[in-house]
């Protein structure tokens, strides 16, 4: 393997697969390429008719931010005696992936959900469909955790800088009324 290309998207499964890749990188001595593809929150065709350079740069500032954030939140730090390279991508996701994963020998590495969707019926995974149909090259899928009803939601709502260290006690919220 010349390069482990992995998927970060910040989600509980990206975390997983940027783990898996990172270890796989380090054991088969490649480099590793994580890529973040990001796009406007109103689309592109949105985007398109009333563009606005500021409003780009945050955004593109926010998926520069996600994806350190997933290396520490997935690895702690960046990790030390491996080649990195860290690449923002404005365009769909599975579009970003199989551009990346471009050379001969790369391995590209995607984390999935598991389990039912929200009515019950299987998920819904159009980035990992769409990769494995376009990919040039080997796509390994690495499963993310398996959580029970409702833990997903609440894991979302806890921010990392809510989070008190033993000993220390959060200010007192304020209330009004």
């Amino acid at each position: 393997m010349s390069r482990i290309v992995v998927g970060v998207s910040g989600s509980l499964a990206s975390l997983a697969a940027l783990r898996h890749a990172t270890a796989l990188a380090r054991r088969e001595r490649a480099e590793l390429l994580a890529v973040l593809a990001w796009g406007p929150p109103e689309g592109e065709a949105a985007y398109a008719r009333t563009p606005d350079r500021a409003w780009a740069g945050m955004w593109a500032e926010h998926a520069r931010a996600g994806l350190t954030r997933a290396f520490e939140d997935a690895l702690g730090a960046a990790p030390e005696g491996l080649v990195v390279e860290r690449r923002l991508v404005r365009d769909a996701p599975a579009a970003a992936l199989c551009r990346a994963a471009d050379r001969p020998g790369d391995l590209l590495v995607l984390g999935t959900t598991t389990g039912r969707g929200r009515l019950g019926g299987p998920r819904r995974r159009p980035v990992l469909r769409a990769v494995t149909a376009r990919a040039g090259g080997p796509v390994l899928v690495v499963p993310g955790p398996v959580l029970r009803r409702g833990e997903a939601r609440v894991l979302r709502r806890h921010a990392r800088a809510a989070v008190v260290a033993p000993g220390e006690y959060p200010a007192p919220a304020q209330t009004t009324g």
